[in-house]
């Protein structure tokens, strides 16, 4: 029992650390939490949806395709929300209530142009756990692990080993000085938030099979924010850990305590977090955030 309930909660947290991870790429750029982050993920659940229902059943193309129409969704909310407020050198706070303008409307879109129902993933892809050394598994929560993982070691590896990477990281350290040495820091803004875009999508994918597609799916990057929060916001690491740990935490007090209990914890666990330390377990104090 226990280590199915352990595999469930690293399925969920994978899912958390792929949004967390957007916010965290975002933040440590811009000093500012992108909340139009949950539209993207929004939009990978729906396409993931359309893909399933209208062109083939196979669920790890449905996620590529949510992938790159969420990371293309992303870009352009930076070109035509974001950036002429940058341009305008605006106080950060304007970029985040542009962002929950954004969440709003977005949602409210697909509930006018769709409908507000839930939409379970229409596939023939099995739900029924997998027996695995004596233990029953799912298959689903396997699948969404392991993708997600590697995902984010990819994320890892391009921001350690490329280029740009190395600009990333010089961008979140010093954004100015970056600029100042040559580099095309309103592309380097961009490539981030195609990055975290991507990353959206495919979580919006996973969410949607795991649960159904709806317009407030987004709502679920709360729970990535918290995440972030935790790790630290501006950290890569740490917003993979708190996501992991809030995961693995909720799917245990749910299992052993109360579901009733889970969404409480989290939200308790972010006042703490605030409360104690700030700036979370491996983030950095900086003098303007929003």
């Amino acid at each position: 029992m226990f280590i199915q309930q352990l595999i469930t909660g690293l399925s969920i947290g994978s899912v958390y650390a792929l949004m967390a991870v957007g916010y965290s790429l975002i933040y440590s750029l811009l000093n500012f939490t992108n909340f139009a982050h949950s539209v993207c993920v929004m939009v990978g659940a729906y396409v993931s949806y359309f893909f399933l229902l209208l062109v083939a059943d196979n669920i790890l193309a449905a996620a590529l395709c949510s992938l790159v129409v969420a990371g293309v969704l992303s870009a352009i909310i930076e070109k035509v929300a974001y950036q002429p407020l940058l341009d305008k050198n605006v106080n950060r706070i304007y970029l985040l209530i542009a962002g929950l303008g954004i969440q709003i409307v977005g949602e409210n879109l697909v509930i006018v142009l769709l409908d507000g129902r839930f939409h379970a993933y229409p596939t023939t892809f099995s739900s029924i756990p997998i027996k695995l050394f004596g233990i029953s598994i799912g298959l689903i929560d396997l699948i969404i692990l392991g993708v997600s993982s590697l995902a984010l070691v990819l994320v890892e590896l391009l921001i350690r080993k490329t280029k740009t990477g190395l600009a990333i990281r010089g961008a979140a350290s010093d954004l100015n000085t970056t600029a100042l040495m040559g580099v095309p820091v309103r592309r380097l803004i961009t490539i981030v938030f195609l990055l975290a875009g991507l990353l959206a999508g495919l979580a919006g994918s996973f969410t949607g099979l795991k649960y159904t597609a709806y317009p407030s799916i987004g709502s679920l990057t709360t729970k990535a924010f918290i995440s972030a929060v935790f790790g630290g916001l501006g950290s890569i690491p740490g917003a993979v850990i708190g996501a992991f740990f809030l995961g693995v935490s909720e799917t245990m007090i749910a299992a052993y305590v109360s579901s009733s209990l889970r969404d409480m914890f989290s939200f308790v666990l972010l006042v703490v977090v605030l409360v104690i330390r700030p700036t979370g377990l491996m983030g950095k104090a900086t003098e303007e955030k929003a």
